[in-house]
Parts: C-alpha cells; structure tokens; sequence
C-alpha cells in the first residue's frame, strides 16, 4: 500500500512534534548556530561524502538513490530507506529535525512507539562529522532544492 499525501503530512507532523519533545528531553548538544548545515564547505564535504559512504550508502544508496519502493512499508512493517537526493523528502526537513533524526534515530526523535530501522549515529559520529554527512547530502541537491531549503531553514529561525 502507498503511503498517501496525508500519511506523509502525519509522518512529518509526527516528526515536528517528536522533534520538538525530544529535544526538551534530550537537548542536542550543538547550538542552533552550529546546526547550519556545511554544504559549502569543500572539506566538510569531502569528509561528509566519505563518512556518507561508510554508514549510510549501505541504506540509502552509494547515489543516494535510496531503496526501491521506498514510500511503501516493507514485508518488516517497517519504511524502506528513502533517497536523500531531489527526489526524497530530506530537503522538507529543516536542519535541525536532519540533525536530530541522524543523531538520536527516527524512533527516538518521532517517539510514541515509531519503528525505524534508522538508528541514531550518536556514539559512532561526532556532532560535527554528522553535519558533514549531511552538508554532502544538500551539496548533491539543485540550486533551486538548496534555495527551497535555505529559505525554509530561515524561516524556522
């Protein structure tokens, strides 16, 4: 079964809200100014495009394809790992949500007894190495996505 507009909108209403709760209960450790992500950042990047490589492509693709029929569970009941590239929903997630998701896990930032198999990178990443994985991921996007993105980031500022 496809999950529709409206899964989608209660996913990412879940996600806010999980996000926000999370984080009074778990604050991340990183000030919000160090939240922006370094798709601008040459040597970011390039660390970011490696780490990438070693803990994520396994899930979400070595060209951030993500895994076939991605918007629809798995035999699991579980969501199959998304893209990250243009044609995913990463880019309609502020910084901070990309970094809290990266850091703690989906099921920990959503809560309220979400399943994921996208665990949190906490204990295996720095703060700094996870917003270098995800300054490569928005270095991939089209300027018009890094403009959507940029300019939805302001607005939560």
């Amino acid at each position: 079964m496809a999950f529709s507009k409206l899964g989608w909108a209660a996913l990412g209403f879940a996600l806010v809200g999980g996000f926000i709760v999370q984080s009074v209960v778990n604050p991340i450790d990183t000030t919000e100014a160090d939240l922006r992500l370094p798709y601008d950042d040459p040597a970011g990047v390039a660390q970011g495009q490696t780490l990438y490589a070693e803990n994520c492509a396994s899930c979400h693709g070595d060209n951030l394809e993500g895994e076939a029929n991605w918007k629809q569970r798995a035999p699991d009941g579980l969501m199959p790992a998304p893209p990250h590239d243009e044609t995913g929903h990463t880019w309609h997630h502020p910084d901070a949500m990309l970094f809290a998701i990266t850091k703690q896990g989906s099921a920990a930032v959503v809560g309220q007894g979400y399943e994921s198999n996208m665990p949190g990178f906490e204990a295996s990443l720095s703060d700094q190495e996870i917003l270098n994985v995800l300054g490569y991921i928005k270095s991939t996007w089209p300027d018009r996505v890094i403009k959507m993105h940029n300019d939805m980031n302001d607005q939560q500022g």
